[in-house]
């Protein structure tokens, strides 16, 4: 039974495979021709192989950066990690997260199928990493066994319409139509990003519209512009990093530090060139054989896919938020210092981690420039920053009690439901916690038979 659950898990939280079955469901749905649907199904696999591939190899640049970075400035404190909490929560409550991931993406089938929230959320990881948040903190409100496992199915499967609802709006600013939406839990904070940039934007300016100097036009190659940014960030951290009595020089693998920093900004800007590819990939199949879900399971229903899928619309947009995000992650980090000197507080010191405000800061440049424009793309990246670096300090305490101190989860919707169910599951227990979740997630349906249809 647990190896099968655990084949299960694994086949759930790989997003290659769990995309290419959407696909291959899809396109026999749609009665489409036997060579058809082994080629639509491969691609969609072969996309989110490439598309990971390159988020690898932006990872593990992002990790020497952020490696020197701590060193170069000597700050010390909780870098928020995901697969660092969720690797904790599994340890306890694998079976649990399993069942819950399961069960909530049938969920989200149904609560889409009979509410007005036609979304499939298509993200593998991010749906297990809730699934974790989720059978955790209910598991503190005194729910187990199936109680536990209906629950927080139906609270998963809430989550994976809700969310990309939040996003839709902007979305169709991006992609200039209807066909897809977002799904990835960081949602919160783009939103939060594009209404700083509706308020403080002008989008009649894109990102997409810098005009650079005639001997400067090479910078318009986002490759290129990529290359030259990380490579005067990476020859910053490591030129104070090796200059330190305490330096450990096996991080740069025996290459000059010079050299290093030049590779390792080529790699990163490799990485995300590969992500793009990846990304039109996928689209290009994906969109087309969701139609077989969409006219028989869920009519009407949209795609939910991963943040990378909107960098393509704004090139300049994904390199400025990182940069502006990771600003105001730092500028979060002495803001925190400040109000706990001032007032005594003790709130943990959340020390800007660079794969989050890249993969978040990238996404909110695409959200703060479709709402905003270029401005609107540095002040809603801004914003997000400093939001998703509040959000974790406000969540340690929660997994304190919970018994996970060491870290937090990074995404602005993880901390958002992490901290308001934890907070909830404080006050109501047991039955109670249970029959409010139900009646969360049977909300949007009730809600479609209650309201007027639009016209």
């Amino acid at each position: 039974m647990n190896s099968l659950l655990d084949f299960i898990q694994q086949v759930l939280s790989t997003p290659a495979i769990l995309v290419g079955l959407i696909a291959l469901i899809g396109l026999v749905a749609q009665k489409a021709a036997i060579e058809d649907v082994i080629k639509g199904t491969i691609k969609t696999i072969l996309g989110f192989i490439i598309l990971g591939a390159g988020a690898d190899v932006i990872v593990a640049a992002l990790e020497k950066f952020g490696l020197l970075f701590n060193f170069a400035f000597a700050v010390q404190g909780v870098v928020p990690n995901n697969e660092a909490i969720v690797s904790l929560a599994l340890s306890e409550f694998a079976q649990a997260t399993a069942l819950i991931m399961a069960f909530g993406m049938v969920a989200n089938i149904i609560i889409a199928r009979f509410s007005r929230l036609k979304y499939i959320f298509l993200t593998g990881h991010h749906t297990l990493y809730m699934a974790a948040l989720i059978a955790v903190v209910l598991s503190v409100g005194g729910l187990d066994g199936w109680m536990l496992v209906v629950a927080g199915s139906a609270l998963l499967g809430l989550t994976m319409v809700v969310f990309p609802a939040m996003a839709q709006k902007t979305m169709v600013e991006i992609t200039g139509d209807d066909s897809i939406a977002f799904g990835h839990f960081g949602t919160v904070g783009y939103v939060f990003a594009s209404w700083v940039a509706r308020l403080t934007g002008n989008k009649a300016k894109s990102t997409e519209d810098i005009n650079f100097p005639k001997r400067l036009s090479f910078l318009r190659d986002t490759s290129v512009a990529i290359s030259l940014t990380m490579f005067v960030l990476f020859m910053l951290v490591t030129g104070l990093s090796v200059v330190k009595p305490d330096f450990d020089a096996s991080i740069l693998g025996g290459s000059h530090w010079a050299l290093f920093s030049l590779m390792q900004a080529l790699t990163f800007a490799a990485g995300v060139s590969i992500v793009l590819s990846g990304v039109r990939l996928v689209l290009a199949e994906i969109v087309p054989a969701f139609r077989g879900i969409s006219e028989k399971l869920v009519p009407n229903a949209k795609p939910a896919l991963d943040c990378p899928v909107v960098f393509p619309y704004a090139p300049n947009a994904v390199l400025i938020g990182f940069l502006t995000s990771f600003v105001g992650g730092i500028v979060a980090l002495f803001m925190i210092i400040g109000l706990n000197s001032a007032f005594g507080l003790s709130l943990a010191l959340i020390l800007p981690g660079v794969i989050p405000h890249f993969f978040c800061g990238a996404t909110s440049g695409v959200f703060g420039n479709a709402a905003g424009g270029l401005r609107g793309a540095i002040i809603g990246s801004f914003a997000q920053g400093i939001l998703i670096t509040f959000l974790p300090a406000f969540l340690m305490p929660v997994l304190g009690s919970l018994g996970f101190a060491s870290t937090t989860f990074s995404d602005a919707d993880f901390t958002v439901v992490g901290i308001a169910l934890g907070n909830i599951a404080n006050f109501i227990q047991g039955n109670g916690l249970f029959a409010l979740v139900m009646v969360l997630a049977v909300l949007p349906i009730v809600l479609n038979f209650v309201l007027p249809k639009k016209a």
